[in-house]
């Protein structure tokens, strides 16, 4: 498989042309020297760093796969850190893929949709949850029996992994659940909206707090990294069992 059909692949997975609010120059940054090569190893990561690429080149990865890339709707000078990184995957022939919102969305290998399959959501009471840009990229659904926050919390998080916030100021028996992985507790006034009991996100404000016990519901803040290992790393395993293709997940946590 080649650089070109790998991309051709992905797209046809995750279709980044379905999310043109997205700001984040989804599909390939960086290519590489000969797009009709062929290619035989993909790392996959959260972020497009200098220690995500210097493992990747370190495992023989011909392709970085990654949530966060390296453009955010404007022009970036390329000097200092910058430099060094693109420097870095230019020198060393290694290929990075981004993929922000339609990775969040996506129903078989996103971020959402996993989390919500990882805390045991019922798979016929899934559907679209909250919007960013026009764009649906979060998911709710509901639990055929009603669990407690802390069963919750033992299903979504692994060994040695903890949350950064939880606020258990809802119903102790919980029924229905919003995840909008990231960076998303603004988008927590739509669990409000909808009734939900719990709502799940990466990050948390101060503000959340009063928010939350004023309305009476739960929230879990479980850290933006941690919530969006889930969409690389579902993608990792189908790229795997679909291609003859290598791979390998990089794990640079960042505990944010």
């Amino acid at each position: 498989m080649t650089l070109n059909q790998f991309v051709s692949y992905l797209d046809a997975i995750l279709e980044p042309e379905n999310f043109e609010s997205d700001i984040s120059l989804n599909g390939v940054q960086v290519q590489n020297s000969d797009k009709d090569a062929p290619i035989k190893k993909i790392a996959f990561a959260v972020d497009a760093c200098y220690e995500t690429a210097r493992q990747a080149i370190e495992h023989g990865a011909d392709v970085l796969v990654v949530h966060h890339g390296l453009f955010w709707g404007k022009p970036v000078a390329i000097n200092g850190p910058h430099y060094d990184l693109i420097k870095l995957m230019i020198e060393n022939n290694l290929s990075l893929y981004a993929c922000h919102i339609p990775l969040d969305a996506n129903k078989e290998v996103g971020n959402n949709y996993g989390l919500a399959r990882k805390i045991g959501l019922s798979e016929d009471s899934l559907e679209g949850f909250g919007k960013w840009r026009g764009m649906t990229l979060g998911v709710k659904g509901s639990f055929e029996n009603a669990r407690t926050i802390d069963e919750i919390k033992s299903c979504l998080f692994g060994p040695g992994e903890k949350p950064l916030s939880v606020l258990p100021f809802g119903k102790k028996l919980i029924k229905t659940v919003g995840i909008i992985s990231g960076g998303a507790w603004e988008e927590l006034d739509y669990a409000i909206e909808e009734n939900l009991d719990l709502y799940i996100t990466g990050e948390v404000s101060h503000q959340v707090y009063h928010q939350c016990l004023e309305n009476k519901i739960n929230f879990i803040a479980g850290g933006h990294y941690q919530t969006e290992t889930m969409g690389v790393s579902l993608l990792k395993n189908l790229v795997e069992e679909e291609t003859n293709l290598e791979t390998v997940f990089i794990d640079v946590p960042t505990g944010l």
